[in-house]
């Protein structure tokens, strides 16, 4: 490992805007070696009362770790922590919740068959007499939501809620308590920009209450919006804490990557060819999506922008083949598709990357190789006849890892174990195992670090320039103005316009966004 050196700016500075809080949490060198990974080395850590404390890096660099070990998720190999200036062991995550500590994890861990109010209570069940009551369990269940004004229902069954809908019951579970410190992991990543401003009145809320807030994020509005103080991981190391005041965005990359990255977006030739992809007149049998149409040609990108549950990803799922069609017709590479199966389409050439790569791109509980080869298992260089081609498979999986740059370069490590940017490269490198015509990117860049950010926008750039068709479905408007040459603007299920080079800004595609006033 090279030589970490501190920054100045971990001393403490008279701007610290909590300098004068109480420390409510410490880490004194505290590491964590999992087989094979140094994971966390010798990291100090603190956290004060009242403030908001955004751990910051690249995937892989320990965030996840480090707040796995505040919550008690995971135990540390060395080190200790101290709480309210006390030595503390926190055994497990239901120890840390009584000590005080609740977190909100990336990755849900609701049960999909009970309800909500059954959920937020998973653990902690109120009981009068030695039985459940429930009774009690609604009404502090509606109290909890109504308070947080939050758009659910205590007896909705979590199997059908959306995504978003499921992070607002992690988000709730956290404030069913009164606790003194709450973390937050990139909470923000399946909310509307409605919900992400009612998180953050309530984080201000617990700030004003002398709450400790622990907040990862990769996105600097964010930073800029609610921290007080900056850590900064890498490989395991701590770098520098600092000031919000303090942390410029080219200054938090280059201490977050090693290097100065000088240019985020990629300057892209675009040349447009033959039309790929036509949606003509589409509706979905969900009603999510109605009369829409749409076209892209080869060699050029074109951007679906829109909120979430304006219907923008279930163009891209029903152009696949995954949403059911009730009206319209989708033509791709001159022939009518309409109805046809996600078997159909990839042998096609055309290949949707989902947004939520855990539930639907990816299989957790097995290797990067497995994953990579799974959507083309039928293909001469994966198989022969009934049977696979374990040492092709082998050479042209690794191939194409180094091509994403995968880290570690550990091909048979289940991907629950990598980090989530190297999950979304697995997801990529997937991608490429086929002849492609037209990539469908939805989401791309959800919960990944600048640096995989910068990879992925490579990538795209690569396969337009190479003559492929791109649709690039995102809620990140920079990805929009940025990657582009046309957009589409989504609202509530319908096409609002249409927008090509100079006309894509900010102001333009924002002013698609909401709903308009009546004439």
């Amino acid at each position: 490992m090279p030589e970490v050196t501190r920054d100045a700016a971990t001393q403490g500075s008279p701007a610290d805007p909590s300098a004068g809080s109480p420390t409510l949490l410490e880490m004194e060198g505290v590491s964590k070696r999992f087989p094979g990974v140094e994971a966390l080395t010798a990291v100090d850590f603190d956290l004060k009362a009242g403030e908001v404390h955004v751990l910051f890096g690249e995937n892989g660099a320990g965030k996840s770790t480090l707040i796995s070990l505040i919550a008690g998720a995971e135990r540390p190999t060395s080190g200790r922590f101290l709480l309210n200036g006390e030595p503390v062991d926190l055994r497990s995550v239901q120890d840390a919740r009584h000590q005080g500590i609740s977190a909100v994890f990336q990755e849900f861990s609701l049960v999909p068959q009970l309800t909500v109010e059954e959920n937020l209570f998973l653990g902690a069940e109120l009981t009068s007499g030695g039985f459940l009551d429930k009774g009690a369990l609604h009404r502090r269940a509606q109290d909890i939501i109504d308070r947080l004004n939050f758009p659910l229902k205590p007896q909705q069954r979590v199997a059908y809620l959306s995504r978003a809908e499921q992070q607002m019951v992690e988000i709730a579970k956290a404030f069913r308590s009164e606790p003194s410190v709450l973390i937050f992991d990139e909470p923000t990543a399946s909310l509307t920009e409605r919900e992400t401003d009612r998180l953050f009145a309530l984080i201000e809320q617990a700030k004003a209450d002398g709450v400790g807030i622990i907040y990862i994020t990769h996105r600097m509005g964010e930073i800029k919006r609610i921290a007080d103080r900056i850590t900064v991981l890498r490989d395991g190391h701590k770098i520098a804490t600092l000031d919000v005041a303090d942390a410029s965005e080219d200054k938090l990359v280059e201490l977050m990557t090693g290097r100065v990255i000088d240019q985020i977006f990629p300057d892209i030739a675009f040349d447009p060819g033959e039309t790929i992809l036509s949606v003509e007149h589409l509706t979905l049998e969900s009603d999510v999506v109605r009369d829409v149409s749409m076209h892209v040609r080869t060699g050029e990108i074109v951007g679906i922008a829109g909120l979430i549950g304006s219907g923008k990803s279930e163009i891209g799922r029903a152009c696949f083949g995954a949403e059911a069609i009730s009206e319209g017709r989708i033509r791709f590479d001159g022939e009518n598709v309409t109805g046809e199966s996600i078997k159909q389409m990839l042998r096609r050439g055309l290949f949707y990357i989902p947004s939520d790569r855990r539930d639907e791109g990816l299989l957790m509980v097995r290797g990067a190789r497995e994953n990579i080869a799974l959507p083309s298992l039928d293909r001469s260089d994966f198989s022969s006849m009934l049977f696979l081609r374990r040492g092709a498979e082998r050479a042209r999986t690794r191939t194409l890892a180094e091509r994403v740059e995968l880290r570690p370069m550990n091909l048979e490590r289940d991907l629950d174990h990598f980090s989530g940017g190297n999950q979304q490269k697995v997801l990529i490198a997937k991608a490429l195992t086929r002849d492609v015509k037209l990539f469908i990117f939805d989401e791309p860049t959800v919960g990944v670090d600048v640096g995989t950010r910068v990879a992925i926008y490579g990538f795209i750039k690569e396969l337009s320039e190479a003559g492929a068709g791109i649709l690039l479905i995102s809620s990140d408007l920079p990805e929009i103005l940025h990657l582009t040459n046309r957009a589409y603007v989504m609202y509530r299920g319908e096409l609002r316009a249409e927008l090509e080079g100079d006309a894509i800004t900010q102001d333009t595609v924002l002013s698609h966004f909401f709903e308009r006033e009546a004439a």
